[in-house]
């Protein structure tokens, strides 16, 4: 499948009443900002230095928001209070490359499209829109009376995208569903003794999207690599003895991104324990999203279970609200427990929970949080507890004033598995909540 597209075909329905809303947000918010309307990039191809290759291409997810994939560099969407959005879609005759071909799906029915031959030529036509306009996108605008991204109109629109319209919800749904195809791959081909680039191959195929297609680079780490948190290395070889597999992978499906990782231990012992007491963890957690949530309190809940395994397996001699209060439990966790999900994997809107809010601070000594605010109907987040051992944090416990209470031998027996995260995607609803991953995993498998 093409980059943002699942194995179902769009939804029609859900879209049109996507757009719709989606509409009425931007033009309330034109209104209260006395704004005539908007001018939203799809962005630009970048150039590598000193060379006549590009970067993969990345669309402006604002223009993802209202516009189905794929997005066509240098195109332009112009939305006016009252109108139908106009798409200047650029498809430049091109025998070098494949360029996107222009729309013909029936959403376009809800568009006013006129397909240019260049970037130029799109942004000609977007100049001839009269009166106050703003412009999102990354490069300035071409009029200095064009506001370029006015961070009122953004606060604005944030709040929209941070609750996810039925259609999102099914794209995030099917990306899901990819995305666990490919995770029971990379199990499959760990467990058969694959190297790091064999398991993310495995991941790829079944997928059927390519690297640059997918939201965010695998984390595909072997063993100790998985204490990096965000590994980024492909090793080609296989390691003496592969104890284990943590893998950090999504899917696309119409710009909607899934994040889902999965811990693997190679043999029963007492790495495998943990991963089950974790997976445990994670579940309880799940089970406690629900509207009017304080994201903090779940992320310092999510410290005092992973301070329960750590002393349900010898290897903490504290209560787990010592050990939160202490600090040591951030030697183990060193990341936020998770974050919003959609267009971006680390979403907008996670802090203020109004357009004129200030941002919910976090939590003191827990700085990686992604998510501060209560949870809403709507909301799509990651739950992603983790348990590493990773040498330098490690290191500060074993100088520090707790390092009697750590079991340092058997924390040394498991250094070398690097570390544990499980983490599905869960949306929000009236009642509690949806987990999209645990159903796509009973789904697929």
């Amino acid at each position: 499948m093409s980059q943002g597209m699942g194995t179902n075909p769009l939804n029609e329905v859900l879209y049109a009443g996507h757009l719709r809303d989606a509409q009425a947000v931007l033009d309330a918010a034109l209104d209260a900002l006395q704004l005539d309307g908007v001018v939203i990039a799809a962005g630009v191809e970048h150039t590598v230095f000193l060379d006549d290759q590009h970067f993969p291409f990345r669309p402006n997810p604002w223009f993802l928001w209202l516009v189905p994939p794929p997005a066509a560099p240098g195109s332009l969407l112009h939305i006016a209070p009252g109108a139908r959005p106009r798409l200047l879609f650029v498809a430049p005759q091109d025998y070098w490359h494949s360029p996107p071909e222009p729309p013909e799906d029936p959403w376009t029915g809800l568009f006013d499209i006129t397909v240019v031959a260049d970037a130029d030529a799109a942004m000609a036509l977007a100049q001839q829109a009269g009166g106050r306009l703003a412009f999102i996108g990354e490069m300035a605008p071409p009029s200095p009376q064009w506001q370029w991204n006015p961070p009122q109109l953004l606060a604005r629109l944030e709040q929209a995208r941070c609750i996810k319209s039925a259609y999102e919800v099914a794209c995030i749904r099917e990306a899901n569903h990819i995305a666990v195809a490919g995770h029971l791959a990379a199990e499959r081909r760990f467990r058969e003794g694959g190297a790091e680039l064999d398991i993310l191959l495995a991941f790829l195929g079944a997928v059927r999207q390519g690297e640059n297609e997918l939201p965010y680079p695998p984390i595909v780490a072997l063993n100790d690599h998985a204490a990096t948190l965000h590994y980024q290395r492909r090793d080609t070889l296989v390691p003496a003895r592969s104890l284990s597999l943590l893998i950090d992978a999504g899917a696309s499906c119409r710009g909607y991104a899934s994040d889902i990782t999965r811990t693997w231990a190679r043999a029963p012992g007492l790495f495998a324990n943990l991963v089950e007491a974790m997976d445990g963890v994670q579940q309880e957690l799940c089970e406690a999203v629900a509207p009017g949530v304080d994201w903090r309190e779940l992320h310092l809940m999510a410290h005092r279970l992973v301070a329960r395994v750590l002393r349900d397996a010898g290897l903490l001699r504290m209560e787990p609200e010592a050990a939160l209060e202490s600090g040591v439990t951030a030697a183990f966790l060193p990341h936020g427990l998770g974050h919003l999900l959609g267009l971006q994997v680390h979403d907008v809107g996670g802090f203020r929970p109004a357009h004129d809010a200030e941002p919910v601070p976090r939590p003191p000594g827990h700085p990686a949080l992604r998510l501060t605010r209560r949870l809403e109907p709507g909301m799509v987040v990651t739950v992603e507890p983790g348990l590493y051992f990773i040498g330098s944090l490690l290191d500060r416990l074993r100088s520090g004033p707790h390092a009697g209470a750590l079991n340092w031998p058997v924390i040394e027996r498991l250094a070398p598995c690097g570390g544990i995260r499980i983490e599905d995607d869960v949306v929000v609803t009236t009642s509690g909540h949806d987990n999209l991953t645990r159903t796509a995993f009973a789904d697929v498998g």
